[in-house]
């Protein structure tokens, strides 16, 4: 009998085919659910973050300058006070010859201190003179296209530092005054007091302003530069900024500071003036000692309620650009000694080598491998594989 030789019929194939293709579809691994982030281009910032601290820009510890007993202070902590009120009494104990001498000797150091003031005041105007000079000259070549702006923001910048440098020599050619007067009262006093017990010695302010802190407003027997209470010209504050020395050395003067937390709506704005030359050592929190540096800025905005010692959070912007292609720093990883990140081409993850430039904490700056529009995965995870499939989370 002859063998019947079954041949599948296209239905029949088709289904197997079907069937086939139903169970690849079924053992493929399930998409992985990821977050997509855009390429885009847009503004971008630099900048170093840390906490800082609000002060007087005149700020200073008057002390005792006699010892003796120290009347009741009666002024209280923010009480106004002018230049060469009458802040505090002492009635001096009786002097020796050597405690003469040294009254004496003491007179003579403030009346140097002093003349050194005032020629640091003089040499602060003729360097303001020259400064606005330059600025002017400055600002006739750039007018005619001889130099850049940049050239001419540089000498405004320095002819603010220079009207900042006279008004603190200003104020230091005054406290020295006050030291000298509270010196050679001093002197006077100690001189009457040995025929009059009852003579006292005026403590003057040396700035107008308002009392930061009193020490203690009892009355009290006081031994010479005992510290009475700190005043200051709270109208005009400073922002004093603590950096890791290793971040300080990417600060220069003239970069833009915005100071958050403060505890208004808006950000205020500062300009960085200076770079202190030297670190201190510092125990973190962890228990770790760090070295730091101060960066002081100058206010740009008005103050508003601040006041010496109150704290904010400053970002100093080391680096800007309006216009860079950027994308989340979460999307950016290290792969061998490269930069990569995830593209999302056609529901699956494929992986590319990207070059980066400057970076923040949310955004980095895209130089090349990636271009604007395209989607890429924000935080990956290990077992993302490139050609993975993938959804939106």
């Amino acid at each position: 009998m002859p063998r019947i030789r079954w041949w599948p019929t296209g239905a029949a194939l088709a289904g197997g085919l079907a069937l086939a293709a139903l169970i690849a579809w079924a053992l493929q691994p399930e998409p992985v659910e990821v977050e997509f982030a855009p390429v885009a281009r847009g503004p971008m910032q630099v900048s170093i973050d840390d906490s800082g601290e609000m002060r007087a820009r005149d700020r200073f510890t008057v002390a005792a300058p006699v010892a003796g007993r120290l009347m009741r202070i009666e002024l209280r902590d923010g009480d106004r006070v002018e230049s060469g009120q009458v802040l505090a009494r002492i009635a001096p104990a009786p002097l020796g010859a050597r405690e003469r001498s040294e009254a004496q000797a003491r007179v003579a150091a403030t009346e140097a201190l002093q003349r050194e003031a005032d020629e640091h005041a003089r040499r602060a105007a003729e360097s303001l003179a020259q400064a606005r000079r330059e600025r002017e000259r400055v600002e006739r070549l750039s007018k005619d296209g001889f130099v850049s702006p940049q050239a001419l923001d540089r000498v405004r910048s320095d002819e603010v530092r220079a009207v900042n440098d006279v008004e603190a020599g200003a104020a230091r050619a005054r406290s020295a005054a006050a030291e000298v007067r509270a010196a050679r009262a001093a002197l006077l006093a100690q001189a009457a007091a040995r025929g009059d017990a009852s003579a006292l010695v005026s403590v003057p302010s040396p700035v107008a302003g308002r009392v930061l802190r009193v020490a203690d407003p009892s009355e009290r027997v006081v031994a010479a530069g005992t510290p009475l209470m700190t005043v200051g010209d709270v109208s005009r504050l400073d922002v004093f900024i603590e950096l890791l020395s290793s971040e300080a050395v990417r600060v220069a003067p003239g970069m833009p500071v915005l100071l958050e937390g403060w505890g208004g709506d808006a950000p205020l704005r500062a300009r960085v003036r200076m770079v202190e030359p030297f670190a201190f050592t510092k125990v973190s929190a962890l228990g770790v000692e760090e070295k730091r540096t101060r960066v002081v800025a100058d206010l740009l905005d008005p103050a508003g309620a601040l006041g010496d010692g109150y704290r904010v959070e400053a970002r100093i912007v080391i680096w800007s650009a309006e216009d860079v292609l950027t994308v989340p720093a979460s999307a950016v990883f290290r792969c061998s000694d490269a930069w990569c990140a995830f593209v999302v081409d056609g529901g699956r993850a494929r992986r590319r080598t990207v070059d980066i430039g400057q970076r923040n904490a949310s955004q980095v700056q895209v130089l090349g491998g990636l271009g604007e529009g395209q989607a890429v995965v924000r935080h990956p995870g290990n077992d993302l594989e490139d050609g993975a499939r993938v959804v939106a989370h």
